[in-house]
């Protein structure tokens, strides 16, 4: 039976897309008024979605309604940044009427659907649940409050109700679900679910396939066993029975391990990841094959049409000054938040992304002396902006932050924005120079951020990680730090990269930029011709189709 009518797509399927599939993300950036994410995770789920609507696939989306959202990020009196927790209201959410209960606990929780119709956003049918309903007790009303609870039991609580409540929502509408896409491993319970109603491992596994996003240690949960039992995780699996399908023996229960073993296929998100991921699962037995589909980035939502359209006519001129209007009124919101006044002829370098310590945000800062002086240059000027979320409770990420904020407080030229969401993101990246990408390697599993930026004539600047090996052209299309040996320690690495980083700034990029615009030109127009079509979405949602549901095992 098909969806009721009600909550079909708005089309027939394409013949190659016609296997039915649900796929699953804690989070997903949809568009600017849906508050459902925090980071790139949700930033290509909300891709995919919108891929699979152009491509008439045969996708629909299943999330979880959030309350307060992530947060909202905003400042304290000294321009630090704080964290907001505010009600989110979304009249253009329709209550489908459907409401069910779900286990957690050992208590029965009451949850809502809500569905996002393709017309609103251009996406596939999508669904979203909530606990935020009167017939349950706060506690239980909190569970689909804030995206990625701190507390332990509180973020199983959540995964539970997108595993488990995802599929007894499918189940409801009688979709006839042929696989099930796991975005990360936090829709896992929906295994033990599946698997509870006939015990059948084998017909599991040909439904369940997985996209791992990190080889960081907070992408791949660990929780104790026992909890996950008492949480109802298992769905009533008989505890033994749970250890012999998962193959863990001790009490760590590795969400991304399990997942890897009852999936038939997984992907990693770039080719160095696929790599990386290998390295780090393949010690361990049973996983299914691991391959890589690179991650990547809708080009209709993310791509400025008169900056595209200049470039396809070869309008040289038009780009140009369009390039310089949106990097205006990026400008105009610098100095809206901050009281910069940003000047639209001198080079802009952005940093903006999820903030996290691997990354590196405050790299180009650390030789303090060199970045003075770089930003005092006033013959050949540079302005820098970042801009980026912390997890609301890590602090070490927040105080690099404010560290930022409050450096800006010396140069007129820097500037930390707050509210780092879709429609800064767009911004930014429309208005960037320069997209500035620093993390660890091989710790960037893809870095998707670039590639819109690509999208919109800024030239990436980064390590050589993530999806950057399988685009970049150093001094053609983008400007790349050198890799340095692993081996090393740590802080070493970082001191090599940073004077890698100042040198490349200093003796290329800044000199390019003001003494042969011609050729900055040519560097900028690279950087957009050779992200599409590879790095546009299209391509990602083609291979899903191609590499992951349709995949077979040989023998």
């Amino acid at each position: 039976m098909a969806l009721p009518e009600k909550f079909q797509h708005p089309y027939e399927f394409d013949p190659k897309y016609k296997k039915c599939v649900a796929y699953f993300s804690m989070e997903f950036a949809i568009a600017q008024p849906l508050k459902t994410y925090s980071g790139g995770l949700g930033f290509l789920a909300g891709s995919h979605m919108r891929s699979a609507y152009e491509l008439k696939q045969n996708v629909i989306g299943i999330g979880v309604l959030w309350k307060y959202g992530y947060y909202d990020q905003v400042r304290r009196g000294d321009q630090s940044m704080d964290a907001l927790f505010q009600e989110k209201l979304y009249s253009f959410l329709e209550d489908t009427g459907i409401n069910f209960q779900i286990e957690i606990n050992n208590h029965l929780i009451h949850v809502k659907a809500y569905y996002l119709s393709p017309e609103v956003f251009g996406s596939v049918p999508m669904f979203f649940l909530s606990t935020d309903v009167p017939e349950n007790d706060y506690l239980a009303q909190t569970t689909s409050h804030r995206l990625y609870d701190s507390d332990p039991a509180g973020k199983v609580a959540q995964s539970i109700l997108l595993g488990v409540g995802g599929v007894k929502l499918l189940e409801l509408l009688g979709h006839e679900t042929e696989i099930y896409h796991m975005n990360e491993a936090h829709a896992l319970s929906l295994a033990f679910s599946l698997y509870s109603k006939n015990k059948d491992l084998k017909e599991l596994k040909e439904k369940l396939v997985l996209t791992t996003h990190t080889p960081e240690a907070a992408g791949n949960e660990k929780h104790d066993i026992r909890l996950l039992e008492n949480l109802g995780f298992f769905c009533g699996i008989p505890f033994d029975e749970v250890r012999k399908i998962t193959g863990i023996k001790d009490n760590e229960f590795n969400h991304t391990l399990v997942a890897l073993r009852l999936a038939k296929i997984s992907n990693g998100v770039s080719k160095i990841h696929g790599e990386v991921a290998n390295k780090m699962w393949n010690k361990f037995e049973g996983i299914c094959p691991i391959i890589s589909i690179t991650n990547a980035q809708n080009k209709k939502y993310w791509a400025d049409f008169e900056l595209d359209r200049a470039l396809r006519r070869g309008e040289d001129e038009i780009l140009i000054a369009r390039k310089k209007e949106l990097k205006q009124t990026l400008f105009d919101l610098v100095a809206d938040q901050t009281g910069q006044l940003f000047d639209k002829e001198v080079l802009t370098i952005v940093w903006a992304r999820r903030f996290a310590e691997y990354k590196r945000p405050g790299l180009i800062t650390q030789d303090i002396e060199r970045f003075n002086r770089i930003m005092a240059n006033e013959e050949r000027p540079v302005q820098i902006i970042w801009a980026g979320k912390p997890y609301p409770m890590d602090y070490n990420a927040i105080s690099i932050f404010n560290s930022l904020v409050h450096l800006s407080k010396k140069h007129p030229n820097l500037a930390v924005l707050v509210g780092y969401e879709l429609q800064l993101s767009r911004m930014l990246k429309c208005g960037a120079d320069v997209w500035l990408n620093n993390p660890r390697l091989p710790r960037e599993a893809s870095g998707t951020s670039g590639m819109a930026a690509s999208m919109n004539g800024a030239v990436n600047f980064s390590t050589y990680d993530g999806w950057i090996p399988e685009y970049s052209k150093h001094g053609v299309n983008s400007f790349i730090v050198p890799p340095v040996d692993l081996s090393l320690p740590v802080h070493q690495q970082d001191q090599i990269d940073l004077q890698n980083l100042l040198e490349i700034l200093e003796e290329e990029i800044i000199p390019v930029y003001y003494n042969d615009p011609e050729r900055w030109k040519s560097i900028m127009k690279s950087s957009m011709q050779d992200v599409v079509p590879y790095f546009d979405s299209d391509r990602m949602a083609y291979q899903y189709y191609e590499k992951l549901y349709y995949y077979k095992k040989i023998g």
